[in-house]
């Protein structure tokens, strides 16, 4: 079983909802990343979403456009996140780390090679925003090879066909994009959410995230209640932006703010 696989039914056993942080490699610099990371777990991290910087994030909005440029400017290469996740692993074997990026890097170093090295490093999931499942084949397989889960978007448009595609092709968990957009925007609607998960766990028994539009432990709670795992990104990179000529100041306070959405999300079960 996967790290993801296990973390997933430990907390399904303490009827417990995940929580996912987001932030990008190298931002603001990049020896604030891995004591970040830890920070991040003490502070409630089920799991951690590590960005890879790139210079053309189409899908994410501009307070995460602005991390990658960050990040850029130090040169934080994908061969440098993973160091960052093998540093990391040293001292954590246990946190399931995922890679959220772009397609580009990786095809430049190339798939196997990728899988290969990501695997050895540690890392348990990848998502490549621009790499649609109905061409994820030769990539997932590289994947599949080297025990990392390939991990897929759904959104609010994704028809019946499309989610009984990314069912087949995905493992680890499914990630649900709550709002048609980039992230940071501030649009979340959890009755649609809810009316939407309906439908996609008619198509997959995989864990379902949702991300985008969670910014405070009340959009997070509400988002527990009804996903098993709650992603939150713009609104921990947005606190290190503010932050960034202070890095010693960054995980202290990432960690008050997502202890409080931790709290949020373990009330629900009281």
């Amino acid at each position: 079983m996967s790290r993801i696989a296990s973390c997933f039914s430990k907390l399904a056993d303490q009827q417990r909802k995940a929580l996912i942080p987001y932030i990008t490699a190298g931002d603001p610099q990049p020896d604030v990343t891995v004591p970040l990371m830890h920070a991040l777990v003490q502070a409630g991290a089920d799991l951690i979403e590590v960005g890879v910087p790139f210079s053309d994030p189409m899908a994410d909005g501009p307070v995460i456009q602005a991390a990658c440029e960050r990040a850029l400017i130090h040169h934080t290469s994908l061969h440098d996140v993973l160091e960052m996740v093998r540093e990391f692993r040293s001292d954590d074997t246990q946190t399931p780390v995922i890679l959220m990026g772009y397609l580009n890097p990786v095809e430049v170093w190339g798939y196997e090679g990728f899988a290969s090295a990501a695997a050895a490093a540690g890392v348990d999931g990848v998502l490549t925003v621009d790499m649609p499942p109905e061409e994820a084949g030769e990539l997932a397989s590289a994947f599949r090879d080297q025990g990392i889960d390939a991990i897929f978007l759904l959104a609010p448009t994704s028809s019946n066909e499309r989610m009984d595609i990314i069912s087949k092709s995905a493992s680890g968990f499914v990630y649900y994009v709550s709002f048609k957009g980039v992230t940071g925007a501030n649009r979340l609607d959890v009755d649609a959410v809810s009316d939407k998960l309906v439908e996609v766990r008619k198509h997959t028994k995989l864990p379902v995230g949702v991300g985008f539009g969670i910014r405070d432990p009340e959009s997070a709670a509400s988002v527990a209640k009804i996903a098993d795992a709650v992603v939150v990104g713009s609104a921990l990179v947005g606190r290190i932006a503010d932050l960034a000529d202070q890095p010693e100041a960054i995980p202290p306070a990432l960690a008050e703010t997502l202890s409080g959405m931790r709290r949020a999300i373990d009330a629900i079960a009281d």
